[in-house]
């Protein structure tokens, strides 16, 4: 059987098409445009998905969509999602209205997990951890790959790593989400610094060896080193897979895993904690599999 995933973003959605043999048939991406609404968004997916139909005509499929954001087990409702119109909404229910078709919604992190679990840098894993580094910072935990949804849904990103930190956006202080994401981590150089400045240029000044961004930047790894230290002592995965635009920072794969492993007696092991294989694909790739 087919199955078709979606990627619903806060700019961009983007539709797939795998075979039964996960091979790609097609791929469509459109704008999400959700300064025109929630019920604009639902109809840009709906116009999407027809796209996609007409590739496999009277073929039986799976629909799988992804998602920033979680749906509560108690509402029904999406909540947390950085397309702020979908929050508060039943987008299960009235995505299976419009498009007229059964889904599974998950959340992007467990899609993103999930595909390189499945196709990626973890295939070979039987307990993986997928972490994103993006605008907001979340993980999954992938056994047999299979997503393991807890009744919870829990946050890594959500750890607090610091109690007399700054409070997260859900009222928690000192989060991870505040200290290893992009947007965590341009937020705090501004209050640091009273002065905006892009993640990149902070990493690229950083490595001009100019202050105060090495200060600052060692203190992000110091942070991203506690953080995943305390992820593997609970976890104690076959491999973690770094995603997101903050993973593409190379120093993370050096300095950075010196400060895990001061965390460590034993020496982690080698290529532990790797970089993604599918890059800005796992998401939609993920959310087909999901299906």
């Amino acid at each position: 059987m087919n199955k078709i995933g979606i990627d619903l973003g806060g700019t961009k959605i983007e539709a797939l098409i795998l075979d039964k043999n996960n091979n790609e048939i097609s791929r469509k991406r459109i704008a999400t445009e959700q300064d025109q609404g929630y019920e604009h968004i639902l109809n840009n997916i709906k116009k999407l998905y027809l796209d996609m139909c007409k590739l496999i005509p009277n073929e039986e499929h799976s629909l799988g969509i992804g998602t920033p954001g979680s749906v509560s087990s108690h509402t029904g409702l999406l909540n947390y999602s950085n397309t702020v119109c979908l929050n508060g909404k039943a987008v299960v229910n009235d995505l299976e209205r419009v498009l007229g078709k059964k889904i599974i919604l998950e959340n992007d992190a467990s899609c993103f997990a999930l595909a390189e679990a499945t196709l990626g840098a973890s295939k070979n894993a039987t307990l993986s951890y997928g972490v994103i580094l993006g605008t907001g910072c979340g993980g999954k935990i992938i056994l047999d790959k299979k997503i393991r949804n807890g009744p919870h849904k829990g946050e890594w990103g959500h750890m607090v790593i610091n109690p007399a930190g700054p409070e997260h956006f859900r009222g928690f202080p000192g989060v991870v989400e505040n200290y290893i994401s992009g947007g965590g981590l341009e937020k705090l150089y501004t209050e640091t610094n009273n002065s905006k400045c892009s993640l990149s240029e902070i990493v690229q000044k950083y490595r001009n060896n100019e202050q105060p961004y090495v200060d600052f930047f060692m203190e992000f790894i110091k942070n991203f080193g506690t953080s995943m230290a305390n992820l593997i002592n609970v976890l104690d995965p076959d491999i973690i897979v770094l995603g997101g635009g903050v993973s593409n920072i190379d120093e993370l794969y050096t300095v950075g895993i010196k400060e895990i492993q001061k965390h460590f007696t034993d020496p982690l092991k080698e290529n532990f904690i790797v970089k993604n294989k599918l890059g800005d694909s796992a998401g939609v790739i993920g959310a087909a599999l999901i299906s």
